[in-house]
């Protein structure tokens, strides 16, 4: 059979994104009645309450500047590490740019099971001190929206470390741009979004258990790296050329910029200052911990020395691990979990990468998407109504209760959501970075990769030595 070319596979993409926008609610019988009646009980802002979530949005902030600038622009080369951290620094104006003009309602909008209608919130009209009772009903919804807005802005950051010193800025902003339009916000609303097709809480189809982030950040964030970093092609010199971090010390900083804020990132999303938050908070650092040690030990075993940027590392990868279980175990369960995402994102990175020849320049895939992956679906064994007794009691169907704890069903569930982000977040990568390269090139020349994406893409030096 004679493929479709991208002409024409584009439009048709986009002509179904669009009907989906405009197509009407298809939870409107169900938690659209409840919507409703909440809203009219008008209920009211707890200050205790909206100083956590904002207090955990400016931690996710945190953790994309100074957290993933350190870390990445610690692990490239120095010719290279200006042009490192803008690929992140930049990702914060350009998205809240776009989260204020149709992001925050493409993905928590009304729309149906994939998306939310673009001009709902359209330039964030309607957002400001009433609560949105379907999300965070004792806290504004413009507290809400700038919490979100943060995991918006570094799930696409963390895609640059596959793509570090090798790509075109302008290619770069058009392909982020496209990406979180056509990616992150969609997939955002089908998780987290009322109606979406896995919103667990909110009349999805399939309940998969996602707290903070595991299949919306860290699955589609790095299985999309992945693509970047085959269509890119291997870095000049990759892999017989060593090619070290110029600067360990800043990326040690870095990871501990992102410990830190990763409590907002998990409690935060409890979106409240209850016992559901310390639960998550908890789990996030024993994972993380359990993680350093996982991932520690297991270098030491297999080469007679662990790395201090190894066991940074695995503290990266435990805190991945844990994102979409966070909210859903116990402590002994997100230690199990952590130790576990340790040790098989250190075979992902050590082995796996190595025997397929990919150049993911900064291990994007091998921490961020296998670790979450791994979390995902132990979440779907380890869940536990002793950690957030509403997965027992909330979700119905056939107009029944059905619980969500740890099951093989509820690990059903978990497969089909990872299955589909994978398929997802790889084909529409795949199409725009096609897209992009037609329009702007996407690799820079070998001459100006010599030379380094500092010079060439910004005219300046990180150190004058």
């Amino acid at each position: 059979m004679k493929p479709i070319g991208i002409s024409r596979r584009l439009p048709v993409a986009f002509l179904c994104w669009l009907l989906s926008a405009f197509s009407t609610p298809l939870f409107a019988q169900g938690a659209g009645a409840g919507l409703e009646a909440a809203s009219r009980q008008a209920p009211a802002i707890n200050t205790g309450d909206n100083a956590w979530v904002l207090a955990s949005a400016a931690l996710v902030l945190m953790m994309t500047a100074p957290g993933l600038i350190l870390f990445y622009g610690g692990l490239v080369r120095r010719k290279n590490v200006l042009g490192t951290m803008m690929q992140s620094l930049v990702l914060m104006a350009l998205v809240s740019f776009l989260w204020m003009l149709y992001g925050y309602s493409m993905a928590f909008g009304e729309g149906n099971q994939f998306c939310g209608n673009p001009f709902q919130y359209f330039m964030l009209k309607g957002v400001g001190a009433a609560p949105n009772a379907a999300y965070a009903p004792t806290v504004p919804q413009e507290s809400f929206m700038l919490f979100q807005m943060m995991f918006a802005i570094i799930t696409p950051a963390l895609i640059s470390g596959a793509v570090a010193e090798r790509m075109r800025f302008k290619a770069y902003v058009l392909f982020m741009l496209l990406w979180v339009t056509f990616i992150y916000f969609p997939l955002c609303h089908m998780v987290w979004g009322q109606g979406g097709l896995f919103n667990w809480s909110g009349g999805g189809r399939y309940p998969v258990l996602d707290f903070a982030g595991g299949m919306v950040v860290h699955v589609s964030s790095g299985v999309s790296a992945l693509v970047c970093a085959v269509v890119l092609g291997r870095r000049i010199g990759f892999p017989a050329e060593p090619m070290p971090p110029h600067n360990v010390v800043l990326s040690l900083i870095g990871a501990g910029l992102l410990w830190v804020g990763w409590f907002g990132f998990n409690a935060g999303s409890a979106l409240n200052a209850g016992a559901l938050a310390s639960s998550a908070f908890a789990a996030t650092h024993f994972s993380a911990a359990a993680a350093a040690l996982g991932w520690g030990v297991t270098e030491w075993l297999l080469k007679g020395r662990p790395s201090v940027l190894g066991v940074a590392s695995g503290m990266v990868a435990g805190l991945a691990t844990i994102t979409p279980a966070s909210g859903f175990v116990t402590i002994p369960a997100a230690f199990v979990i952590g130790l576990t995402g340790g040790v098989v994102c250190y075979a992902a990175v050590s082995k796996l990468k190595g025997m397929l020849g990919y150049d993911d320049s900064l291990d994007v895939f091998g921490v961020h998407c296998v670790g979450s992956a791994t979390g995902l679906l132990m979440a779907g064994l380890f869940a536990s109504t002793e950690a957030n007794a509403a997965i027992g009691n909330t979700f119905t169907s056939g107009g029944k209760t059905v619980s969500l704890a740890g099951s093989l069903a509820q690990l059903g569930n978990q497969s089909i959501g990872l299955i589909f982000t994978l398929v997802f977040a790889a084909a529409g990568t795949f199409l725009i970075l096609k897209l992009v390269n037609a329009l702007a090139g996407l690799r820079v020349t070998p001459e100006e990769e010599d030379s380094g994406l500092d010079l060439t893409q910004h005219g300046e030096r990180a150190y004058n030595d």
